[in-house]
């Protein structure tokens, strides 16, 4: 299991952050308070991870890409996943969330296919053909605006660790703390500002200002690195 490192003074509480510039920043200072990385590249995960993982990317001096991943849509919930897609095709469906759902092999196949399709359209939105950067031998640096399930992050770090980094870090400025616990198990090493034990966990509550983001903030974003 990989270690976990948070802000003992920002455990438990709520709306720490004024907006996802702002925890980028608190987590950038969080990062560099623990041994320096080595030759980092940060990898956000859009959208709500692309204004994080752009402020540790500019205070870390890092490059900066995109870790595409998209949640596959429980049939009728568009709030709710069971696994998720990543831009190189891997697909991880958490299989007891599948069959407590009931969902056929069927309905399994449609729902992937429509995540994949977005998928898709998502890379060529926002990466305009540029390639996924190497990563063989660099410290990996995964950011999102938080972790709920932690579903989506096990999917992509499953697609990084492919590439060989020397090591893996997830960045998030929130998490629940059964989340922070699933994907440290599979990173090398977890950052998490604000981690929360409570029954009912959203990763909205983290944040003073919270709303998703639109293409063309993200955009925007990108255009800073």
């Amino acid at each position: 299991m990989g270690t976990i490192t948070d802000d003992p003074s920002l455990r438990e509480r709520r709306f720490v952050f004024s907006d996802r510039h702002d925890a980028g920043r608190k987590l950038c200072a969080l990062i560099r308070s623990r041994p320096a990385l080595a030759d980092p590249v940060v990898l956000a995960i859009p959208a709500g991870g692309v204004p994080v993982g752009v402020e540790v990317a500019l205070a870390l001096g890092a490059p900066f890409s995109l870790a595409i991943v998209r949640k596959v849509q429980v049939p009728g919930n568009t709030e709710a996943g069971f696994g998720a897609v990543t831009w190189d095709g891997r697909v991880l469906i958490n299989e007891r969330l599948r069959a407590s759902l009931g969902l056929s092999q069927a309905e399994v196949d449609v729902a992937v296919a429509a995540t994949r399709r977005n998928v898709q359209e998502r890379i060529a939105r926002y990466t305009t053909g540029r390639p996924f950067p190497t990563l063989a031998g660099k410290s990996a640096v995964l950011t999102d605006d938080g972790l709920a399930s932690g579903f989506t992050m096990l999917a992509a770090i499953g697609s990084i660790r492919a590439l060989h980094p020397a090591r893996i870090v997830v960045a998030v400025p929130t998490a629940s703390a059964s989340s922070a616990e699933l994907v440290a198990r599979q990173a090398d090493e977890l950052v998490c500002a604000n981690i929360r034990s409570s029954a009912r966990f959203a990763v909205a509550e983290a944040y003073q200002r919270w709303y998703d983001l639109d293409d063309r903030e993200v955009l925007a974003e990108l255009a800073r690195v």
